[in-house]
């Protein structure tokens, strides 16, 4: 699934956060803030690459350990790789950014940047680094590990 770099995301209406240690809980609303695209890269699309900071990408994949967004039943499967030995995602990611604004990036993002060579926009990088990734793996339900989550979110409870 292809979408350039900073385009509106539209795939899904909601967003969904679902409790890391139960796998059952979640909550779900209509996002007030602007969703854009990082990362959903696919085979024969251009996409941008080079090096990225090393504190950068544990840091995103600190946040993937913390944060459950937009699980889905089935697996997306990186077709950048051979067949046979593509790693597989699935879910999203949300990053805060400038106020109103949103990154929506998917799970296998970091699998692009290591494998890759992707190099997200800067406004990503300097986004993730300034999440503070203790706060959030801190964070235990019905909280989730996201700033922007509105009062009258409706929760599914187990």
């Amino acid at each position: 699934m292809f979408y350039e770099d900073l385009s509106e995301y539209d795939y899904r209406d909601e967003d969904e956060f679902t409790d890391r240690e139960s796998g059952f809980l979640a909550l779900w609303y209509h996002p007030a803030y602007i969703r854009l695209n990082i990362g959903w890269l696919e085979a024969g699309k251009p996409y941008s690459t080079g090096t990225v900071p090393a504190v950068f990408v544990e840091k995103l994949k600190a946040v993937q350990e913390a944060q459950r967004m937009n699980f889905c039943l089935g697996v997306h499967e990186c077709d950048l790789c051979p067949e046979g030995g593509a790693p597989e995602g699935n879910g999203e990611v949300r990053i805060p950014g400038a106020p109103g604004v949103a990154y929506a990036a998917p799970f296998l993002i970091t699998h692009y940047i290591t494998t890759h060579g992707y190099r997200p926009p800067q406004v990503f990088i300097v986004a993730v680094l300034a999440v503070d990734v203790e706060a959030w793996a801190a964070t235990r339900w019905p909280n989730v590990p996201f700033p922007w989550v509105p009062d009258d979110v409706e929760l599914l409870l187990e």
